[in-house]
């Protein structure tokens, strides 16, 4: 079974993950989908905190009153409603312009990941693409 089967089928905890796969997003959007979980993309530059928070904002469709700061970022991801894997295409471009920031952002989205009840349901990134060294798991 592979890395995003496992996770899609609940073997592999949530997280924030590096994951180096050539599938394409129409296959993937298929299987996450399939599984009964939101497929949610980035695919454009951001270097700096304030871009990254912008682009997962959009991403996610957070309201417009979305603050970009990391608080807002921890209460928007808290109102997800369905389960839901983030696939973040461009995450070395804002590691190595702002690492500081990305990590904090990182930070968040590993605390919510790891955060599942009834009322929260399981959240997911997936960093593909190139980047620098990190100490995320692989999935697969």
């Amino acid at each position: 079974m592979s890395g995003l089967a496992g996770l899609l089928a609940g073997r592999i905890d949530p997280g924030v993950y590096r994951w180096h796969t050539e599938l394409a997003a129409a296959d993937l959007a298929e299987s996450v989908t399939g599984a009964g979980w939101s497929l949610k993309q980035i695919a454009d530059v951001a270097e700096t905190k304030d871009e990254v928070l912008g682009a997962i904002g959009a991403a996610l469709g957070f309201p417009a009153h979305f603050g970009r700061n990391l608080d807002a970022l921890w209460d928007s991801l808290r109102d997800l409603s369905a389960p839901t894997v983030l696939l973040w295409e461009t995450w070395g471009c804002a590691a190595y312009a702002d690492r500081a920031g990305f990590d904090k952002i990182v930070g968040v989205l590993k605390d919510r990941a790891a955060e599942i009840s009834e009322d929260r349901p399981a959240f997911t990134v997936l960093l593909r693409g190139d980047g620098p060294d990190t100490d995320l798991a692989d999935l697969g």
